[in-house]
C-alpha cells in the first residue's frame, strides 16, 4: 500500500462516532489495513489505465455517512463510508472511482477555501479511547492519534456540466481499458436516481455528491449507451474482489453502525463470515468480551492464516487488558500481512502494554519498521516515543514526540521537542537533520500563524 498523500490541514482523532451521529464538521479519515488493501486493489487497474501511476494515487476512506466521493488537490480520491454502505458490489464503487479519476486527470479539483475545514483520523485497530492509554498515559486516549501532514476534506466547487461529461467519458475509458464492465457504474447511478424518484428523497445537508454530480436521465442513458458498446459490458465481475468487498462492507458496518443496526442486518442465525465480522465489532463496542471472542474464534477457524481475523482477535484481547495474550495473534497477523504498518503498530502497542522490559527491544524494532514504511502513522510515533523514553534514549523520544506534534499542528510543542532532540543528538546524523527539519517547519508555521492574526 502506498502511504496516504493528503493535502495540508490538521487531523485529530475524536471519540468514536456512529454513522448517524457524525456531523459534517466531524468527518474523519478512517484507516484500516484490510480496507486500504482492498481499495488499492480495486483502484489499481483503473489508476493504471488513467496513466497516473498505481503507487501515486491514494483511495482514502472518509468516515461520513453521506453518499459522496470527491477529489482534492493532488492525486487522491476520497470515498465516503456512506457510499460503500450504499453500494452492493465492488464494481459499483469502481465505477465511482473511475469517474473521480476522470476529475483528477482533468484537473477539475478546485479547493473551496470557504468550505469545511480539515478533519480527524480514526483507526479501526484502535476502537476504544481507553485502549490507547494502556500504552503510556491518558494523553493518547484524549487524541494522540493524529494524521500525518493534514487533510483538506472541505467542500469543493461543484463541477460544471462540461467537467462532469469529461469525467464520465474518462471514467468509461478507464473501465474499458481495465477490462471492467460499466454495469456497476450504471447500476449505482440508477440506484441513486431511483432513491429520488421512488422515495421522494432529496439531498440533505452534507450530500455533496448530489449537488456536485447532478444526475439526469439523459446523462445515465448516455453512460449506458457508451458502456453497452464496450467489449467488457458482459464480462463477469471479479469474484475475489467482490468477496473481499462484502467482508469489508460488513466490517465497516460493525465498526460504524449502532449495535442494534448490526444485529438487525446480521442476526445470530447468520453464521456467514461477513455476519460474524460485523457482530464481532458490535459486541466489542458493547464490551461484550466473550461474545466478541466467540465470533473472532469462529472466523479464525474458517481461515487460521487470515491476518485480518487475527488482527481483530488481537485487538479485542488487547483492549480487554490482555496484552500478553494479544501478542500471539498480532505477531502472526503482522507476519502474514507482510508487516503492514497499521497491524505492526498494534503489535508494537501490545508489546509495550505488557510492561515487560523483555519485550521493549522487539517493540522498538517493530515500530521503527512501521514508521519507516508509513511515516504518517502518528500512533506509531507515539508508541515509539514511549519505548525510547523507557530505554532512556531521551533525544529520540523527543524526536518521536516532535514527529507526532507537528502532525497534530501543535507547533509550539513540536518546536520545543525538536530543539530538545537536536541538543542530544550527534550533529549531522539523519535523526539530527530530521529534528532540524521539524524545527524549521514548526517555526515557519508559527510565523504564518502570527501573520494571519
Amino acid at each position: 500500500m502506498p502511504k496516504l498523500r493528503i493535502p495540508a490541514l490538521i487531523l485529530a482523532i475524536p471519540a468514536l462516532l456512529g454513522l448517524s451521529a457524525v456531523p459534517a464538521s466531524a468527518q474523519s479519515i478512517l484507516r484500516d489495513a484490510e480496507t486500504e488493501a482492498l481499495l488499492h486493489d480495486m483502484a489499481a487497474p483503473l489508476v493504471k489505465a488513467s496513466g497516473l501511476g498505481v503507487n501515486n494515487v491514494d483511495i482514502v476512506l472518509v468516515n461520513d455517512g453521506s453518499v459522496n466521493a470527491f477529489v482534492a488537490g493532488g492525486q487522491a480520491v476520497y470515498v465516503n463510508s456512506g457510499l460503500i454502505d450504499e453500494a452492493d458490489t465492488a464494481a459499483e464503487v469502481q465505477g465511482v472511482i473511475a469517474h473521480e479519476l476522470g476529475h483528477v486527470t482533468g484537473g477539475h479539483a478546485v479547493l473551496n477555501m470557504g468550505g469545511k475545514s480539515a478533519t480527524n483520523i480514526s483507526l479501526l485497530s484502535l476502537l476504544l479511547g481507553a485502549a490507547a492509554a494502556a500504552a503510556g498515559g491518558g494523553e493518547a486516549a484524549m487524541g494522540v492519534i493524529m494524521a500525518g501532514q493534514s487533510a483538506a476534506m472541505g467542500k469543493y466547487l461543484a463541477y460544471n456540466r462540461s467537467q462532469e461529461a469529461s469525467a464520465d467519458a474518462a471514467g468509461a475509458q478507464y473501465l474499458s481499458t481495465a477490462g471492467i464492465s460499466g454495469r456497476g457504474s450504471v447500476e449505482f447511478f440508477k440506484k441513486l436516481q431511483s432513491m429520488e424518484f421512488r422515495y421522494g428523497y432529496r439531498p440533505k445537508d452534507g450530500d455533496e455528491f448530489y449537488s456536485s454530480h447532478p444526475l439526469t436521465g439523459d446523462r445515465i442513458a448516455t453512460l449506458q449507451d457508451t458502456y453497452e458498446k464496450d467489449p467488457a459490458w458482459n464480462k463477469p465481475d471479479d469474484a475475489a474482489i467482490q468477496k473481499r468487498f462484502v467482508r469489508v462492507k460488513a466490517k465497516l458496518l460493525g465498526y460504524l453502525a449502532t449495535p442494534r443496526e448490526v444485529m438487525r442486518k446480521f442476526p445470530m442465525t447468520d453464521n456467514s463470515v461477513p455476519a460474524r465480522y460485523a457482530r464481532a465489532y458490535a459486541f466489542h463496542r458493547e464490551s461484550q468480551f466473550a461474545e466478541a471472542r466467540a465470533e473472532t474464534e469462529a472466523l479464525i477457524a474458517t481461515d487460521p492464516n487470515d491476518p485480518y481475523f487475527l488482527e481483530l482477535d488481537g485487538q479485542i484481547l488487547l483492549e480487554a487488558g490482555k496484552p500478553a495474550e494479544a501478542m500471539v495473534p498480532l505477531r502472526k497477523a503482522t507476519e502474514l500481512s507482510g508487516n503492514s504498518p497499521l497491524i505492526a503498530t498494534l503489535f508494537g502497542h501490545a508489546l509495550i502494554a505488557t510492561e515487560d522490559p523483555a519485550n521493549f527491544k522487539e517493540a522498538q524494532e517493530v515500530l521503527k519498521t512501521a514508521v519507516a514504511r508509513d511515516r504518517e502513522n502518528p500512533f506509531a510515533w507515539y508508541q515509539l516515543g514511549v519505548i525510547y523514553a523507557a530505554n532512556g534514549d531521551m533525544p529520540r523520544a523527543y524526536l518521536a514526540s516532535a514527529e507526532q506534534q507537528v502532525m497534530s499542528g501543535r507547533m509550539e510543542e513540536a518546536l520545543r521537542s525538536a530543539q530538545a532532540a537536536e541538543g542530544g543528538l550527534k550533529s549531522g546524523t539523519p535523526d539530527w537533520l530530521r529534528a532540524q527539519d521539524i524545527e524549521m517547519q514548526a517555526r515557519a508555521e508559527l510565523e504564518r500563524g502570527k501573520k494571519r492574526r
